[in-house]
């Protein structure tokens, strides 16, 4: 892990070949320690997935550039329209100028046609877009865990996930990595702030992403989980669809 601000804590870690956590710490104020993460795919047409908000947007551009020059980002992607996932989408335009945002075809009609200062580029659920050595592959999942433009994507070749505010984990000075179990610490976020929908589409979309076979989980907030993707997938849709304990 290499420490990109010294007074943000802003680290980089790569979780896998040329995918890269870039994470900050935060203190937010009636809701304790948090975290924020975006990841950064280094290829022929690199990809950074999640901008996070718009005022850490020069702590994150300061960590993607220790990896590679921020001019030759090609794509901006996020799960949904939300200040975490996109609030700096257009500092990253203007810092890229052959950057485009790439989203479902459901948030670029509704929000980011519009939002955008560049016309982004849609994927249907389920298509590939190949950006070198690795190919990400979006899956539309609607109200997972909130947002109807909400998708995520899979970078095939690593077996990545990003998977958004699944599995979200409370604190700071958490391993950028782990093993250990994560469904634990995310269902007591989860069943203290209640930010899920309650889609009765849950587990079937959840299987559709455990269908997948994810080596690794690549986590908005908290951790990234390295092992059995499919079956944590699965034992949270077991945890959703039983409802509070």
């Amino acid at each position: 892990m290499v420490v990109t601000n010294e007074q943000s804590g802003t680290n980089v870690h790569e979780i896998a070949e040329k995918i890269y956590r870039i994470s900050t710490p935060v203190a937010i104020e009636g809701a304790g320690d948090f975290s924020f993460n975006q990841y950064l795919v280094v290829d022929d047409d690199p990809l950074l997935f999640h901008t996070g908000p718009r005022g850490m947007f020069p702590l994150v551009r300061e960590a993607v550039a220790s990896v590679m020059p921020v001019e030759r980002l090609r794509w901006v992607s996020f799960s949904h329209v939300e200040a975490d996932e996109c609030g700096s989408l257009n500092e990253w335009l203007a810092a890229a100028p052959k950057c485009i945002p790439l989203c479902g075809t459901v948030a670029a009609l509704v929000s980011i046609g519009d939002l955008a200062d560049r016309a982004p580029r849609a994927l249907a659920d389920g298509e590939r877009l190949p950006l070198g050595r690795h190919v990400v592959r979006w899956f539309d999942v609607p109200h997972l865990p909130h947002g109807w433009e909400c998708g995520l994507m899979l970078e095939e070749s690593t077996g990545t996930l990003f998977c958004g505010d699944l599995f979200t984990q409370g604190g700071t000075g958490l391993p950028p990595v782990t093993e250990g179990d994560i469904l634990g610490p995310s269902e007591e976020f989860r069943l203290a702030m209640d930010y899920f929908s309650h889609t009765p589409q849950a587990r079937g979309l959840l299987e559709k992403l455990a269908a997948t076979q994810p080596r690794t989980l690549a986590v908005m907030h908290g951790s990234v989980y390295r092992g059995d993707g499919a079956k944590l997938l699965r034992a949270l849709a077991d945890a959703w669809t039983a409802g509070p304990a």
